[in-house]
């Protein structure tokens, strides 16, 4: 299922534990959501995230600092966060890899849902 939303008319989200995160986009929106807000707070990282970086945030899939490996795992809600801090319409399929070079590392990560490649650890990082 394809996720989406426009970030000239953002969702409004029920205030309860269920309505961000069980609902058919599985916490996706909320994600996105807090990511806009976090463009009003933190107006750097916003710009590096615009500029094509992928910084470090709450959900796997930032970077610090460049690792060893050329790629590592990251996941969706990383990805919606990331859209939302950059001011863009959210856009994500559910089931579909994304893979995205962070423009100041150089590493690709792989953004998912599938959790249990997401629990995996791989020495990546």
């Amino acid at each position: 299922m394809r996720i989406t939303a426009s970030i000239n008319n953002p969702p409004s989200i029920g205030p309860t534990w269920e309505d961000r995160w069980e609902g058919p986009d599985k916490g996706l929106i909320c994600c996105w959501l807090n990511g806009i807000e976090r463009s009003q707070t933190d107006p750097a990282l916003a710009a590096k995230a615009r500029a094509g970086e992928l910084p470090a945030m709450g959900w796997k899939g930032g970077l610090d600092k460049p690792i060893k490996a050329k790629s590592k795992i990251g996941a969706h809600y990383y990805l919606a966060t990331w859209q939302g801090l950059r001011g863009e319409d959210l856009d994500i399929e559910q089931g579909r890899d994304v893979h995205m070079r962070c423009s100041r590392t150089g590493t690709t990560v792989i953004y998912t849902d599938d959790t249990k490649r997401l629990g995996q650890s791989t020495g990546e990082e």
